[in-house]
């Protein structure tokens, strides 16, 4: 048997065993948060889309979440920005957050919508801030001093936390044309009208949430949650997430990408999956073969 026919049959094979999986997803929605590796690295973020683009063909409704920290980092740093982070999450000043949303409502954004579409796809680019689709209220977080063990408010300036999901504008693109894929960068509006800076990863839950996804995928740039011995965690549960974070299993930007999980798990979602973005074709990898890739929680 000549390679070539190998191949073709081995690519025939794999399409037959993921039918039970196409089948599972056809109709519903996969709220996807893009970002990291994946994102400025030029062959994975013309694969993503591809797939993306297969996702919505096979009548799967993608909707898209992406951050875009490097990107925004590296504005920060010409311009003589300084920036720090809290708990994980970016202090963001009244000259952060104009960096931060020329950088995610701009470039970032329009580069994901032009890679889908000349991958086939049809997608639509918006920000939280569009039809009220995401509006915010002032981020209150609080971390734990290394030494005294005493709880302390973080100040993060004009970070937001979802507040009320308002899916109208999405609903209405998924309707009017079953093709059109949604393109969301997280920055949302409070209700005093002040623009909010909003972790993608927080964004993309809580969508995920008000749009009833079958799956919520986070994608980061490792394999998923690791253990004390930096082994991967196939599957964990939304009660364990809290032991995770008290015993420093799970740390920095980790942390946030959990209590997504379990939120949106909580508010209705199917599952959330934390992923390797590096990893060439993770979504469909995940979707549809047996072991996914990455740690599951349910």
């Amino acid at each position: 048997m000549s390679d070539a026919l190998s191949e073709a049959q081995f690519t025939a094979r794999t399409l037959s065993e993921a039918l039970p999986y196409i089948q599972r997803y056809a109709g519903q929605t996969i709220v996807v948060k893009y970002g990291g590796h994946a994102m400025v690295d030029e062959e994975l973020a013309a694969m993503f889309a591809r797939d993306v683009v297969l996702l919505k063909t096979l009548g799967i409704h993608p909707v898209i979440v992406h951050g875009g920290g490097p990107q925004i980092g590296k504005l920060l740093d010409r311009l003589g920005i300084v920036s720090e982070f809290k708990g994980g999450l970016r202090v963001t000043d009244e000259a952060t957050m104009e960096v931060v949303e020329m950088v995610l409502s701009g470039p970032i954004n329009k580069s994901i919508v032009r890679a889908i579409n000349q991958a086939g796809g049809r997608a639509v680019g918006l920000s939280g801030s569009d039809g009220r689709l995401i509006q915010a209220e002032k981020a209150t977080k609080t971390e734990r001093d290394p030494d005294s063990h005493i709880e302390q408010v973080l100040d993060l300036g004009f970070v937001g936390e979802p507040d009320t999901v308002d899916t109208s504008v999405i609903d209405a693109l998924l309707k009017s044309d079953s093709q059109l894929i949604p393109v969301v960068a997280p920055v949302a509006m409070g209700p005093d009208g002040h623009r909010y800076n909003v972790n993608a990863d927080t964004a993309a839950g809580a969508l995920a949430a008000a749009l009833g996804a079958s799956r919520l995928l986070l994608l980061t740039d490792v394999a998923g949650v690791l253990d004390k011995s930096k082994q991967l965690m196939r599957e964990i549960k939304v009660s364990d997430i809290p032991g995770l974070i008290a015993d420093g299993t799970a740390e920095g930007g980790m942390i946030p990408k959990l209590e997504t999980a379990a939120h949106s798990v909580n508010h209705g979602v199917g599952a959330a999956v934390i992923l390797d973005g590096r990893a060439p074709h993770a979504l469909l990898m995940e979707l549809f073969t047996e072991h996914g890739a990455g740690t599951l929680i349910s």
